[in-house]
């Protein structure tokens, strides 16, 4: 038996959450969040060259990857791999990037099921800002 981090009410060691006030595994001297996370020691002007995220923070959060490599449901980086991406080079389900393979995207150049793009783009529904222009 251990003392709960947060409101110090005895908990067994493998306690899910704390009894007394719901503090999340409370026999761990921290804790911070549930998931996974990398960030490589490799960084590049301050940011990490790979961050992968797939995360929750405490407070049930979702942790987005920020590096120049970002893998994970939320990303932002240089080449971003995600659910939900912002990115010079994109590969989301829903992106704004440069240059974008996404299901939906805005992008200067993109592939996409339903999409908007300044430059090229292919895909079932997708237009050019230019021909949004022209039709207003």
């Amino acid at each position: 038996m251990k003392r709960c981090r947060d409101c110090r009410h005895t908990v067994s060691e493998q306690a899910m959450a704390c009894p007394q006030c719901g503090a999340p595994y409370p026999a761990r001297a921290q804790w911070n969040g549930w998931g996974f996370e990398y960030k490589s020691k490799a960084t590049v002007l301050g940011v990490p060259l790979l961050h992968i995220s797939f995360k929750y923070s405490a407070q049930r959060c979702p942790v987005p990857a920020k590096g120049v490599i970002a893998i994970g449901q939320f990303a932002c980086g240089l080449f971003t791999l995600s659910q939900f991406g912002i990115g010079l080079v994109s590969v989301s389900q829903f992106t704004l990037a440069a240059f974008a393979l996404a299901q939906f995207g805005v992008a200067y150049s993109l592939i996409a099921q339903l999409g908007l793009y300044v430059d090229k783009g292919y895909g079932q529904i997708v237009r050019s800002f230019a021909d949004l222009a022209g039709m207003m």
